[in-house]
């Protein structure tokens, strides 16, 4: 019987998608005349929503950054094959389905999730999935962790989370549930 939850954070935790997000946003910027660099990318994106990031790049324009985000969603599947799946987490997960339930708690969209997840053949083994649509307030805030623990009617004292990025640690830490912290693969 499982009674306790792990909480894997996909984006730089169980899979690096570093690339994949650059070079989607990088392409869906392009179209509207907007450079982006690997290095404020990497310096100024990691870890958070594009409604954090983008607004650097797109101004006021409220339009132009949900046109880019959307347009990033679709160009997100041309670039999957450069993901890299974490083997290590993932042969922990695989190890520990009779006594966890598996959790994927991300700020990533619904779509790219399911893509991911799918590209990788891990859509079986997560008990719950929750996507950027599906958490009302992001990290750092940790309603999503607090979402997956009501889901299950895991207490934290019971429930782990895997994060790599400084926001999803914030967030795992005020939830009280034990952090592990992923250095990006």
């Amino acid at each position: 019987m499982r009674d306790r939850l792990a909480i894997f954070d996909m984006d730089g935790t169980l899979i690096d998608t570093c690339m994949v997000n650059f070079r989607a946003y990088q392409a869906a910027l392009a179209e509207e005349n907007i450079g982006l660099t690997y290095e404020y990318f990497e310096k100024e994106c990691f870890g958070k929503g594009y409604k954090e990031y983008l607004p650097p790049l797109t101004g006021d324009d409220k339009e132009l950054l949900e046109r880019v985000h959307k347009r990033k969603i679709v160009l997100y599947k041309d670039y999957i094959g450069e993901a890299r799946l974490n083997m290590a987490l993932v042969d922990f997960l695989k190890g520990m389905k009779d006594k966890y339930y598996m959790a994927l708690v991300t700020t990533a969209s619904k779509k790219n999730v399911y893509n991911m997840i799918e590209h990788f053949g891990l859509e079986e083994d997560f008990d719950l999935v929750l996507a950027a649509e599906d958490i009302p307030k992001h990290k750092p805030d940790p309603e999503g962790f607090f979402m997956a623990m009501r889901r299950f009617d895991i207490p934290p004292e019971k429930t782990v989370v895997f994060e790599d990025s400084k926001v999803g640690i914030e967030a795992a830490e005020r939830c009280n549930a034990s952090v592990f912290r992923v250095i990006r693969i």
